[in-house]
């Protein structure tokens, strides 16, 4: 069913990370919701934390668009479902507009989404150390690639009234808009650290004045009739919405009729299971030690048929009643370690339910918080690994295969994924690992032990929803063997 999508759209790109981007895609966000505009809120390549920020800005899931771990063909698709039924939508790019995966061309490039999107591209330019070499920097960007749509340039950093003259009169002389110009000014009270921006889960006040800033700094310096023209120029995006219930490979199985599984919508989709009972109780990690996550990855598990409830490690002592299985996302477990060591009756639920058979999904911060220590305090020992912070950054795409047959991929089992961590877990992998890297590098890393899963790579389960279906399957299995529970 190819439908045509019309949402009126932009991406916020830049010439280089650092310009000021999130500045302008969060401000903007807030400042169009504050107007009472249903905005849908995007963010290009792989990151989990602005995302965060542009839900607080917007009231709706930050959705993240990777050409490289979903594929091209995704990104239009995976856009629809998010934007459904909005008024506006707005594109955080990544790095650079043409950085995109190391030596794969414009693979993952926020240019790449722009042009899947057929969306115009508004630039931020960091004005601060130049005046008419604005203009070749802009027409550089413009002409470099023909098929993306620059609409538009934001000045950021700009110094005074004579500063902004000679960028406006030499971005004119390019025959370039300017759409708005943001003076240098204390930064808004977003603080980071060694992964970057502190998630919204682990600030959430002090985040939501944040935005407020955001949305006050942009609404002063930009035109936001003269941008939300230009999205309304975006022409109609023909694709088939991306739906959890389509995707899942339960949904043949079932027999359910296309128009009963409906289209994409913002605030996720109806599971399998929903009105029939029976289904499998899937406990998801949060609070602040677990910010990670990717909003399709719920909506899979729901369409294969699994109640999804969230719990907090950091507060609760149990897991949720009736837990039939586990998934621990990503996040910053080593600025909680002494806390979530402190919390002893949950990590013992954790380590039975995982000696019980329960099947156990963990994915880097959920890596750490499974092995025996983290910089010296107890986990849950349910891997013979022990975790410590270090001062090596590990990051970039990997191209994968399962390894060892687990509750999420069957040995063989191709994927693409994304390290972004400075921990390291040693051993670096069990007896039986969990993935084997075929690019950049060829290693392998991670935990199979028993239904457990435990690895650094982050993936996104919409490439390969079979990964949600096991799961969820898995999780079926052990809630029929109620013998086998702890």
């Amino acid at each position: 069913m190819v439908t045509s999508s019309s949402v009126p759209r932009l991406v916020i790109a830049a010439p280089s990370s650092g310009s000021g981007k999130t500045t302008v895609a969060t401000g903007l966000m807030a400042a169009f919701a504050e107007r009472g505009l249903a905005v849908s809120p995007h963010k290009a390549g792989p990151d989990y934390i602005d995302p965060g920020y542009h839900a607080l800005a917007t009231g709706r899931p930050g959705r993240n668009l990777d050409a490289f771990m979903c594929g091209p063909e995704l990104v239009a698709p995976l856009f629809a479902h998010g934007a459904a039924g909005c008024d506006l939508a707005v594109v955080e790019g990544v790095m650079g507009l043409y950085d995109g995966a190391a030596g794969r061309g414009e693979l993952a490039s926020t240019a790449q989404v722009a042009k899947l999107l057929r969306a115009p591209v508004v630039l931020v330019v960091d004005a601060s150390s130049q005046s008419r070499s604005v203009a070749a920097l802009v027409h550089g960007f413009a002409s470099f690639d023909p098929r993306v749509r620059l609409g538009g340039v934001i000045l950021n950093k700009v110094g005074s009234d004579r500063h902004e003259a000679m960028l406006r009169e030499a971005l004119e002389e390019a025959g370039m808009p300017v759409l708005g110009v943001l003076r240098r000014a204390p930064q808004v009270a977003t603080p980071s650290r060694h992964l970057g921006l502190v998630p919204v889960a682990e600030r959430r006040a002090d985040a939501v004045a944040a935005v407020a800033a955001l949305a006050e700094q942009v609404r002063a310096g930009c035109d936001l009739e003269a941008l939300l023209a230009l999205a309304r120029t975006a022409p109609p995006l023909a694709c088939e919405p991306w739906s959890p219930l389509r995707a899942s490979p339960a949904f043949e199985a079932l027999g359910t009729p296309p128009e009963a599984a409906g289209g994409g919508s913002g605030g996720g989709a109806p599971g399998f299971g929903k009105g029939r009972g029976g289904g499998p109780l899937i406990a998801v990690a949060g609070g602040p030690a677990f910010t990670f996550s990717y909003a399709e990855h719920a909506e899979l598990l729901r369409a294969a048929g699994a109640e999804v409830v969230t719990f907090d490690p950091l507060r609760d002592e149990a897991l949720p009643e009736g837990t039939n299985g586990l998934v621990i996302g990503g996040g910053f477990p080593e600025v909680y370690a002494p806390e979530l060591s402190a919390n002893e009756p949950l990590r013992a639920a954790v380590a039975a339910f995982a000696a019980a058979g329960g099947p156990v999904a963990a994915e880097c911060a959920g890596l750490l918080y499974l092995a025996r220590s983290l910089d010296g305090k107890p986990m849950c020992g349910v891997l013979d690994a022990d975790a410590r912070m270090s001062e090596r950054l590990t990051l970039g795409y990997r191209e994968a295969v399962a390894v060892s047959d687990s509750p999420l991929a069957a040995a063989g089992t191709r994927l693409r994924g994304h390290e972004f961590h400075r921990t390291v877990v040693e051993p670096g992998a069990g007896a039986a690992p969990a993935w084997g890297f075929t690019h950049p590098e060829r290693r392998v890393e991670g935990f199979v032990r028993g239904n457990v899963h435990a690895s650094y790579l982050h993936t996104h389960w919409a490439a390969q929803p079979s990964v949600a279906s096991r799961f969820a399957a898995a999780a079926a299995e052990f809630a029929a063997a109620p013998a086998a529970r702890p």
